[in-house]
């Protein structure tokens, strides 16, 4: 590998100076960073470490992660904290194998985890599952680097043998890990923190935190807290207030980006709304490049002599708007475009169900006279539990657009079995349904529609296609339906072609939601949080209506 040297105003995060610095790069290693008598020149670059996002499942962005590292690289990415969850609850070990090789193939520092809760409960269907002594085999790796987000709070409070067996293993390995308590508070919060040892910090971030008040609880026991700003999930304006005074105990990250959104902005994004909103330049460059670093002990640099060569440079320090990219002293990217190529990957997955009939969606009154009510919240993944009068047609409870309360349907992809219907506010669609095979976290079908008809369309889509995200409009008399789906062949989660393609296509498809009437930011993306019932309050999986507070079903 050849040397070269850039002169740059470097943002020294070590000094919390901001100087002219020529970095000489030597094989992929900062071989210096030598300050330079100050410059009349107003045109310099600026130097910083490359961002890091400190927790995302790269199959939500359903691009593969080589084709996710050809998007994030031209935002200044050069490294993830990736949980390999979802793939993992579809296709078992093979999946998170199937991350690690793909990730392999491109200059990019993926620093993956041991997925926690393959099943997340027990009160869905997952394609696989990874007990403790699997979980352990994962943790000894060496490019295994953290135990991914312990989503089941409850086994944790109440000490369930094969959830403190994976956090022993962790702990015995010297491996941080990941937390996932939503709205935990107090007592409960410090004992989850906890996780058996007391006194002890055991479970040391979260990335669920919904205000300020619980990210301080958590806080104060010794976690630390990473902001959240996804497609769907948006907690940055709740929480970045707390970067002021806790500089070294935040980080930053997207958990869940659909590719239309990755290709727009990534980490960088973040930084720069931290800036406008007044926080010090260095606390918030600690939370998008240091801070990850020194948690999870990355082999990434951070622009100090004998580092790698992992740095960025960017236009100025209020947009953050990257004009080059470096990972081990490789450029990765330049103004806006992608050194990465596309190298289409082998496809895995595990589909397993038959087409349906539009009465296998139909939901029978039984004389109720309310009915528990999901109603989606916009930017979030909590939902809340309303009731509401059903309508009611020809003995059957059907949809009622006027009221935006449509139905929401969970169908197992993994062998043929009764439907579970339910009722959803917030979705605003008029005509039509959509559907999507990214349902989190078993990722079974989750569709919402106006009617019966068209929900069997958009599932049998999807049937179709091995796995996707669906959309079709309402049948008018003998007019061709319209319809649209986006193939996601790797796991029904992502994937194999040019990442490029896949967001112009979602967003297509996405566009087509909303000319159906949706009202929401991310319709798909908010979708396929319907299922996830580790978030409360209300949920549907595929054997039923789910109560996320009593964790039980309804």
């Amino acid at each position: 590998m050849s040397s070269f040297s850039i002169t740059g105003l470097l943002a020294d995060v070590h000094t919390q100076t901001v100087y002219p610095a020529c970095i000489t790069v030597n094989n992929g290693i900062i071989a210096s960073v030598k300050q330079l008598e100050a410059q009349s020149e107003t045109d310099l670059p600026y130097l910083l470490p490359g961002f890091i996002d400190s927790h995302v499942h790269i199959e939500s962005s359903m691009l593969v992660p080589s084709e996710f590292a050809r998007l994030a690289v031209v935002h200044g990415t050069v490294s993830t904290i990736s949980d390999p969850h979802e793939i993992a609850n579809v296709c078992g070990m093979k999946g998170v194998e199937f991350m690690i090789a793909n990730g392999n193939t491109v200059p990019f520092k993926f620093n993956f985890g041991a997925p926690s809760c393959v099943p997340a409960t027990i009160f869905e269907t997952a394609g696989a599952a990874l007990n403790a002594d699997d979980v352990t085999a994962l943790l000894e790796r060496d490019e295994i680097k953290y135990l991914s987000e312990m989503m089941n709070f409850p086994g944790v409070l109440f000490g369930d043998e094969e959830v403190i067996k994976k956090i022993n293993a962790a702990i015995r390995l010297g491996k941080p890990v990941d937390g996932h308590a939503p709205g935990l508070r107090g007592e409960q919060a410090r004992d989850y923190i906890a996780a058996g040892y007391a006194g002890k910090i055991t479970i040391s971030t979260d990335h669920e935190c919904f205000t300020a008040e619980e990210a301080l609880d958590k806080l104060k026991y010794g976690m630390k807290i990473i902001i959240r700003e996804g497609s769907a999930a948006k907690n940055f304006e709740a929480l970045i207030g707390l970067l002021y005074d806790y500089p070294d105990h935040i980080l930053f990250c997207s958990d869940d980006k659909h590719p239309d959104s990755l290709e727009l902005g990534h980490i960088n994004q973040l930084c720069a709304r931290a800036v406008k909103k007044g926080i010090p330049l260095f606390n918030v460059l600690k939370a998008a490049c240091v801070n990850p670093v020194l948690h999870y002990k990355l082999d990434v640099g951070l622009l100090r002599d004998g580092d790698a060569a992992d740095f960025i440079l960017v236009k100025d320090l209020e947009t953050f708007e990257v004009v080059e990219t470096y990972i081990n002293g490789q450029q990765v990217a330049a103004n806006g475009v992608s050194a990465i190529q596309t190298t289409k990957a082998e496809v895995i997955n595990q589909f397993s169900c038959t087409p349906k009939t539009p009465a296998d969606f139909e939901t029978t009154w039984n004389g109720e006279k309310e009915i528990p009510v999901i109603e989606a919240l916009d930017g979030q993944l909590i939902t809340n539990r309303i009731q509401a009068t059903p309508k009611v047609e020809d003995g059957k409870i059907v949809a009622d657009t006027s009221r935006d309360i449509l139905k929401i349907v969970v169908v197992n992809r993994y062998h043929d079995a009764p439907v579970a219907k339910a009722f959803i506010k917030n979705f605003g669609l008029q005509s039509g349904a959509m559907a999507s095979t990214v349902a989190h976290d078993s990722h079974n079908i989750v569709a919402v529609g106006v009617d019966d008809e068209s929900i069997c369309r958009a599932v049998n889509l999807l049937v179709e296609a091995q796995g996707g995200v669906s959309c079709c409009d309402s049948l008018q008399g003998t007019t061709p339906r319209k319809e649209m789906v986006l193939a996601l062949p790797v796991a029904g989660l992502m994937s194999n072609e040019d990442g490029y393609k896949v967001s112009a296509a979602y967003t297509a498809i996405d566009i087509m939601t909303k000319e159906l009437g949706s009202t929401l930011t991310a319709p798909f993306m908010t979708l396929s949080f319907m299922a996830l019932l580790v978030i409360p309050h209300l949920k549907l999986s595929d054997k039923g209506l789910f109560d996320g507070d009593s964790f039980s079903f309804v």
